[in-house]
């Protein structure tokens, strides 16, 4: 499963995506960590963040920022042919496929 961790978190680092260590809701980015399924992506907003967008009405401007972050994450990790499954809080799980934690059938470029 570390593997799968460590090229979850190179493909996001390489898209220009910020990584960050763990899952710990404080600290802002994309966080990445193992779980049974497979790989958790979830994304963390800055406090500033949070503050502005729940003066928006209806919350829709952080809602529509966390769709945004899970489609292109989503997007990303899709196109190199990891299978995901969304979660209704925004994060992400990159599946592992067929149960096979060292499965590596994604794009050329990634270390092994």
């Amino acid at each position: 499963m570390d593997e799968l961790v460590a090229r979850v978190r190179h493909a996001l680092n390489q898209a220009g995506f910020q990584v960050v260590g763990g899952v710990d809701r404080r600290m802002t980015g994309l966080q990445v960590s193992g779980t049974p399924a497979g790989v958790l992506v979830a994304w963390a907003t800055s406090d500033g963040f949070a503050a502005l967008a729940a003066d928006q009405p209806g919350g829709a401007c952080r809602d529509s920022m966390r769709v945004a972050v899970q489609a292109a994450v989503s997007g990303l990790m899709t196109s190199l042919g990891y299978p995901v499954m969304g979660r209704p809080n925004g994060d992400i799980i990159v599946l592992v496929k067929d149960g096979d934690a060292g499965w590596t059938g994604i794009a050329a470029g990634m270390p092994s």
